[in-house]
């Protein structure tokens, strides 16, 4: 495929909708046609899943076929036809969010997750991910300011996003080519700057 496929991760507070939105626009001032998209959701029917699986209480396998099936949607729909029109993607989350959350923070073993993995998407993986890392008590301190009500997700308790905080650097040691770790506890300008110097080498 001719585009690009950059994912940005991290526990809620992190800040990747703050520096997503950023991105999106430094892409787009050198040239890049931009598709910007998110998971849970990206299409109609994946971001009615996205509705159920941030507010409904379920099983915690219904809760990772349901991601898996919006991922599939996605890719299928949005992901992979931008690729071969040559646009770029950045997308709020993608699967190491599934390994983070529902492996890491739920405790599903990685041995499901991996098999859903290499049935929805194959072999296909992001061609960057950015990891947005900063201590949960950090992250829970801009969460409480935040001026919305919070999902099921972002209400867990601290020790829930340690997991997943976890499970994302673990995530991000297996695979040091594609995980690139962002001190989201940096200035906005800081992080700007690592991104800069990150991008330029994808």
């Amino acid at each position: 495929m001719a585009g690009r496929f950059i994912t940005l991760e991290g526990i809620d507070g992190a800040g990747k909708s703050t520096h997503l939105a950023w991105l999106v626009e430094y892409l787009r001032a050198q040239g890049k046609t931009v598709i910007q998209t998110r998971e849970p959701g990206g299409t109609p029917l994946s971001e009615r899943l996205r509705e159920l699986l941030l507010s409904e209480p379920m099983h915690l396998e219904t809760e990772a076929l349901l991601m898996f099936a919006a991922r599939r949607e996605h890719l299928e729909r949005v992901i992979w036809p931008a690729l071969e029109r040559g646009e770029w993607v950045v997308c709020d989350r993608f699967t190491d969010a599934s390994f983070a959350y529902q492996g890491g923070g739920r405790g599903l073993a990685d041995e499901k997750l991996a098999l859903l993995e290499r049935w929805v998407q194959g072999d296909f993986a992001p061609d960057l991910t950015l990891l947005f890392d900063l201590p949960i008590e950090l992250a829970a301190q801009r969460m409480q300011g935040a001026a919305r009500a919070l999902d099921r997700f972002e209400r867990e308790t601290l020790d829930f996003h340690a997991r997943v905080r976890a499970a994302y650097l673990a995530r991000a040691a297996a695979h040091p080519a594609r995980i690139r770790i962002i001190d989201a506890s940096c200035s906005i300008e800081e992080i700007q700057k690592q991104l800069e110097e990150i991008i330029s080498s994808v």
